[in-house]
């Protein structure tokens, strides 16, 4: 008989993998290797599903798993053909003229989020695309909380000139 844990990843699993591709897209800058990322995440989940601890964070753990899957990809170097990264734009859904005015401005975000440096990409990503705390991401990326903090200055420095070119 499976532990709680077990069916708390079965039955969660499904909710968070919109968000799991979405970190796919930040970390390697591909849809399609986001998809991979997001078959191995669940596959590792399920693997692993005895080791989820019942009552806390599920899409937590799970990025925490997407993340090392990446990080183990670039050690090995088994990314297997470098895949030209998708344009923002291609990645984003127009209906309507507010919606597609909406999605040029998000389209400008997400391409130069894209340009940041992974450490930085990966930060803003978990604070502000996933909404993590400082603490929690710091313990997911394994830095202390300040360079958590310092990495969100830097980029909000880098991305400054979105704003002025919005107003």
């Amino acid at each position: 008989m499976p532990r709680s844990g077990d069916q708390e990843v079965r039955n969660g699993l499904a909710a968070h993998l919109t968000g799991l591709w979405r970190f796919g897209l930040v970390l390697s800058g591909s849809g399609q290797i986001a998809e991979e990322l997001v078959q191995a995440t669940c596959l590792r989940a399920l693997e692993k599903a005895r080791q989820f601890e019942p009552g806390t964070r599920l899409d937590r753990w799970l990025f925490s798993i997407e993340r090392s899957i990446w990080l183990n990809d670039i050690r090995a170097n088994r990314v297997r053909n470098p895949v030209e990264l998708e344009e923002a734009e291609s990645v984003l859904v127009f209906d309507g003229e507010e919606k597609f005015q909406t999605n040029i401005l998000a389209a400008q975000v997400l391409k130069e989020v894209q340009a940041l440096p992974s450490a930085l990409r990966e930060t803003v990503f978990l604070v502000y695309g996933e909404g993590l705390s400082y603490a929690e991401a710091a313990q997911m990326l394994s830095v202390p909380i300040g360079t958590v903090m310092s990495r969100l200055s830097s980029a909000r420095l880098r991305l400054a000139h979105l704003n002025k070119e919005a107003s």
